[in-house]
């Protein structure tokens, strides 16, 4: 590793300060970039000589990289393609009723989340409609969340929490449908897929406004 260069020490010796400051600045600005630059060398394994910061420098030949990983593959990339916008755009063919969604619910998710959805060791889920504007609200999928297609996204993508992604797109629509009908926004008949999900109005849906003003045109 190159010795530490002493440049501005050198340029001030037998110089009054302000004299120092204004002809030595550059040297102490070049002297700086130089210690990064061997710093950034010790970890990355490349030789930098002395007085040699620019960024070609920092990077180590071909031969020498780390070559760590693979390309991803479309399937793996595929696998981790699950964003559902509110528009419900991506959303997959399938479907579920409320009615097959209990059953699945109770097998996964009443253990955490209670056997009606209101709480148990982990969230809410259904409840608490009209508290927002309280000293106490309770935020649940019915009383805050605004988009019905978020509560597919999410279920298919992290639940059940021991094992997320592991239910099929057909099981997502059906436990979808029971936490709608859960909060009281859908009957226990109808079937959610891509069409009817997108359709659904949550009842706080226009609960929210941008962080952002709009500027003027």
């Amino acid at each position: 590793m190159p010795m530490r260069d002493d440049a501005p020490a050198r340029c001030a010796a037998g110089m009054g300060a302000a004299a120092a400051v204004k002809a030595c600045a550059p040297a102490a600005r070049a002297s700086a970039w130089h210690a990064f630059a061997v710093l950034a060398a010790f970890f990355i394994g490349v030789d930098v000589p002395a007085g040699d910061a620019s960024a070609d420098a920092l990077m180590p030949p071909e031969e020498a990289r780390p070559n760590l990983g693979v390309p991803a593959t479309a399937e793996q990339i595929a696998g981790w393609d699950l964003s559902i916008g509110p528009d419900g755009e991506n959303l997959p063919p399938g479907s579920g009723t409320a009615a097959r969604g209990a059953e699945i619910f109770a097998a996964k998710c009443a253990a955490c989340h209670g056997a009606d959805g209101t709480g148990g060791p982990n969230d809410a889920l259904a409840g608490g409609h009209g508290t927002l504007a309280s000293p106490e609200p309770v935020r649940t999928i019915g009383s805050y969340w605004p988009y019905a297609t978020t509560i597919f996204d999410y279920v298919r993508r992290a639940m059940p929490y021991t094992a997320p992604q592991s239910l099929t797109d057909d099981e997502a629509y059906a436990l979808t449908a029971h936490l709608l009908r859960l909060n009281g926004i859908i009957d226990e008949d109808f079937v959610v897929d891509a069409a009817t999900l997108s359709a659904i109005e949550m009842p706080n849906a226009g609960g929210f406004r941008s962080a952002y003003r709009e500027r003027p045109r």
